[in-house]
């Protein structure tokens, strides 16, 4: 009981994250509120959807659920309404998709494991439940893909799904490893926003 309402408050916050990034990169696009929802709601529920899809699990959450739609709704009109208060709108969105993509990751590592997946499959489906709502909303705003950009992102993802599992492995309660794997991705995202950091590469 207490590890459901853990995961339903990390998804409350997952989803609202996601859904005013989305909201966000709507306002940057000029769109009408209808368009604010619609980002909200692929970016906040695509990543979930597509977990739910690849693990077999039937119908997906948002489905199972009302409040996941709900949430990105009320996220997304709430960000339309004060966008006027919002300065710095590229630093929020920034922010906004570092929480949801930690987050994320952690609901997708442990989705995974309650259907008995191993190890490297939980921490898969810990990365896509975390990136993809992102893909699509940079598709649907003909945005370059955030995940392309040479900044730590994925490897944030990788790191929060990978130290919730190995945690878990261990033996270590849900609420603790929870909250270390989230912070261990949502600190190296910071690091990666404030000094641009980024894994090596080949030059051209």
């Amino acid at each position: 009981m207490i590890i459901d309402q853990l995961l339903n408050g990390l998804s409350w916050i997952g989803i609202f994250a996601f859904a005013v990034s989305g909201a966000l990169f709507a306002a940057e696009k000029r769109m009408d509120i209808l368009g604010y929802m619609l980002i909200a709601a692929v970016t906040a529920i695509g990543g979930g959807s597509l977990r739910d899809l690849l693990l077999g699990v039937s119908p997906v959450f948002w489905v199972r659920e009302p409040y996941p739609m709900t949430l990105a709704m009320v996220a997304a009109v709430l960000t339309y309404f004060l966008l006027p208060l919002i300065q710095q709108r590229d630093r929020w969105i920034l922010w906004m998709d570092a929480v949801g993509l930690s987050v994320f990751a952690v609901l997708g590592a442990e989705a995974a494991l309650q259907q008995q997946t191993s190890a490297v499959i939980a921490v898969v489906m810990g990365v896509m439940s975390a990136t993809f709502g992102g893909v699509l909303r940079d598709v649907l705003c003909a945005e370059m893909l955030t995940l392309m950009r040479p900044e730590l992102y994925i490897s944030c993802a990788v790191t929060s799904a990978t130290v919730y599992v190995l945690l878990s492995a261990l033996g270590v309660s849900f609420a603790l490893a929870a909250l270390l794997a989230f912070a261990a991705g949502f600190v190296l995202r910071a690091l990666a926003i404030v000094y641009g950091l980024t894994l090596p590469g080949h030059r051209a």
